[in-house]
């Protein structure tokens, strides 16, 4: 082998490099695909009110605070499994929307030095709309995370 890299060397080694990683980057992607399909959020139903709570979610800035499945701030609790964690079942839409206004009727406590959550106000309406939004997120398969109840 040669001690010095010639040009036609280094653009053929560039060249090289580029389309074998370019080939894996494609592979890995189309492998992604598959493996994802079928696997997540296929088994929730997206439905107009869970889409109409996922925009009060982002309106009110929630995830500035809470945490989604592992996403936003770590100020507040985690909601992705908020319904699991206080019980409600899966499809009971009802207590979903009654716990949710209770637990978000009761804040802020007033306490001084505790952390508080804002009263946003919202109409029965929205608390039902978050609340689908909260039950959809706790039926995607998250592949065990949170890793704990408590998220």
């Amino acid at each position: 082998m040669r001690e010095v890299m010639t040009k036609s060397m280094a653009r053929n080694i560039f060249y090289g490099g580029s389309l074998f990683f370019i080939l894996i980057f494609v592979g890995l992607t189309i492998q992604s695909h598959f493996y994802i399909t079928g696997t997540s959020t296929t088994a929730a139903e997206l439905t107009p009110d869970v889409a109409a709570g996922k925009r009060l979610w982002e309106k009110h800035a929630c995830v500035n605070c809470h945490t989604i499945l592992g996403e936003g701030a770590y100020f507040a609790p985690e909601v992705g499994n908020v319904m699991t964690r206080w019980g409600v079942a899966p499809g009971d839409h009802v207590a979903a929307a009654e716990a949710l206004k209770a637990w978000m009727e009761a804040q802020p406590s007033g306490i001084e030095g505790r952390r508080q959550m804002p009263n946003f106000g919202l109409t029965d309406e929205e608390y039902r709309q978050i609340a689908e939004f909260l039950l959809w997120t706790d039926q995607i398969r998250t592949q065990d995370w949170p890793p704990n109840d408590a998220g």
